[in-house]
């Protein structure tokens, strides 16, 4: 089995990236993995500290096959950060696993990831991997370590050099798209806001590398691999996340613990329709005004934290937001 790269994408928070590389270094695999991390210059001169803090840490990673680092000079955002990054990997390398630093990883991450591509590479509807699960209330009737629903997630991931050319970052039967109704409808069964997403992308006021690219699963037909059990645990739900907001109660799986290094993916590459009818009802309308009145809550408690000049962890005494972070 051929090991494919890790890319990780960062900016200026060195304590989640340190983490992450901690948990990834953990992985058996990691030794013999090659690592690509791509660090995005300031946006203004109050994150070149925290930038430059980021990059001399990056400058002392070890425990990999080999290190490879590209420090922009300009702030290209995390959008053209990644089409951009992986693109160029992919210039000389035929898949890829890519992460953000903000993520927690099981130690058996890396095996089931490169499985799954090692698995699924010649079964194009196959469009991508993912590392990070829901908790969905696992299926009795089968016993594999995966299943397969009509959408990505962009929390540790992983995808082929053919899948990845094919995108249309232009988008450009988006006008088709906005004009039917069904079409819509059916992209939304992947989240209740998935076309309201792409709709702010294409008027300007959004600039997301990751709904164009589940746009273009959804056009594909793909699917999406996710294990049972989660092999990642996000952490940037904190005041310095730039893209990860809002609560992150909706979001805490059931981390996969058995420590296995060998799995079982589904012979057929279709819909697994219990975890697809599981997920639907999370991403939901429903699910979707809890997590913002979850928020809201949230906020309300860092603003009377803030007026206190105490941290929010203390203030509100919500140990869990904190134990959560530990694998």
């Amino acid at each position: 089995m051929t090991l494919a790269p890790i890319i990780i994408f960062t900016y200026k928070r060195l304590g989640t990236l340190k983490q992450t590389i901690g948990t990834l270094k953990d992985n058996p695999l990691a030794s013999k993995s090659e690592l690509f991390i791509f660090s995005d210059g300031p946006k203004n001169e109050n994150d070149t500290n925290s930038v430059n803090q980021v990059r001399d840490y990056i400058k002392q990673i070890d425990g990999f096959k080999s290190v490879k680092y590209v420090f922009s000079e300009t702030n290209k955002g995390l959008a053209s950060s990644v089409i951009s990054g992986v693109s160029d990997v992919f210039k000389t390398y035929n898949s890829a696993i890519v992460l953000e630093d903000d993520l927690l990883l099981t130690p058996n991450f890396l095996a089931f990831m490169n499985q799954a591509l090692d698995t699924y590479t010649s079964s194009n509807k196959v469009f991508s991997i993912s590392g990070y699960s829901f908790s969905l209330n696992p299926s009795s009737k089968n016993d594999d370590d995966a299943y397969f629903l009509n959408r990505g997630w962009s929390w540790g991931w992983a995808t082929w050099k053919d899948r990845w050319e094919q995108i249309d970052w232009e988008v450009k039967d988006y006008p088709e798209f906005e004009k039917s109704i069904a079409q819509k409808k059916a992209f939304n069964k992947g989240g209740s806001d998935l076309s309201a997403m792409l709709h702010k992308q294409m008027t300007n006021k959004l600039d997301s590398w990751g709904i164009r690219w589940l746009y273009h699963q959804f056009r594909i037909n793909g699917l999406t691999l996710y294990p049972k059990n989660s092999k990642i645990l996000n952490i940037g739900f904190d005041n310095q996340a730039t893209h990860t907001t809002g609560s992150d109660s909706r979001y805490i799986p059931e981390l996969d613990t058995s420590l296995k290094e060998t799995f079982k993916f589904p012979d057929r590459v279709e819909i697994t329709q219990h975890y697809q009818n599981a997920f639907q009802r999370k991403m939901g309308i429903a699910s979707r005004i809890k997590s913002r009145i979850d928020t809201a809550i949230k906020h309300s408690k860092r603003r009377v934290a803030d007026l206190f000049s105490k941290p929010y962890a203390d203030k509100t005494g919500d140990a869990n937001f904190v134990e959560v972070k530990k694998i």
